[in-house]
């Protein structure tokens, strides 16, 4: 079975600032040529956490997009995310899981009603599971971290976990704390990025982006404050060989969403 590289990609984003942010980007990243397997960015990675959701806002065609899709094309790779996107004239927190053949898009549910998100974006309905090299994945923004029917994992529909964040520096040990508890109760492996750096409205972000195992063993974990772009492997061999081992998946109390 299929190894998965999996490259995180914290960094410090210049505040609503799309340019210079693809710019820094690309430099950090075309050194991944075929090697790698899916670069993730953080939560809003071109304009930081930003309300200002009508002026930032692109459509799917729109630069930040069609440049991933270059970077997709050149780079051999997945790459995902999330940015401020409008249709039918109203704005999302958008994630993306783009590859050289095919593109997904999750709009983020729980949004962060504490920094008046709820007031600026609409939220999304539908969850996300992709098919990439016989991976199943699962993307999640942020907040929906705090939030395990949303992401919960029943009959292992997915393999890989993956939350895209702008997680502040004062909430750091919830950051931590419930990317392991995803990772146990969904047997499954996590990877999480978040930034780092101060942006426009007073908040530090630490980073601790990191990846857990089904156990809640951490694969790596970047320096925190740091700008950091590093690439690890994961087994699908291993999980399943743990599912197989330890079904506690087969227990789980069903329930549906009304």
């Amino acid at each position: 079975m299929n190894d998965l590289r999996v490259s995180l990609c914290q960094f410090d984003i210049e505040w609503e600032n799309k340019r210079e942010n693809l710019v820094f980007i690309e430099k950090n990243i075309f050194s991944l040529k075929d090697k790698t397997d899916i670069i993730i960015l953080p939560e809003m990675f071109t304009t930081g956490f930003s309300m200002k959701s009508d002026s930032l806002s692109e459509t799917v065609d729109g630069e930040t997009l069609n440049t991933i899709r270059k970077w997709c094309s050149y780079l051999n790779c997945a790459i995902c995310g999330s940015i401020i996107i409008k249709e039918n004239n109203r704005c999302y927190n958008r994630g993306f899981f783009i590859t050289p053949k095919q593109e997904f898009f999750y709009d983020k549910k729980h949004l962060f009603r504490m920094g008046s998100e709820s007031k600026n974006f609409v939220p999304g309905k539908e969850q996300l599971i992709i098919n990439y090299k016989g991976w199943n994945i699962m993307l999640q923004i942020c907040y929906d971290l705090r939030f395990p029917v949303w992401c919960r994992n029943i009959n292992n529909n997915y393999d890989l976990l993956i939350f895209v964040a702008s997680w502040p520096k004062s909430r750091q040990n919830a950051w931590n704390a419930l990317l392991k508890a995803r990772a146990i109760e969904n047997i499954c492996y996590v990877a999480a990025v978040n930034r780092v750096g101060t942006d426009d409205t007073g908040n530090s972000y630490q980073g601790d982006s990191q990846i857990i195992d089904m156990k809640g063993n951490e694969i790596y974990k970047a320096f925190p404050d740091s700008v950091s772009f590093s690439t690890k492997s994961i087994s699908l061999l291993n999980l399943k060989t743990f599912r197989d081992k330890f079904p506690v998946w087969m227990d789980a109390d069903k329930f549906t969403f009304i």
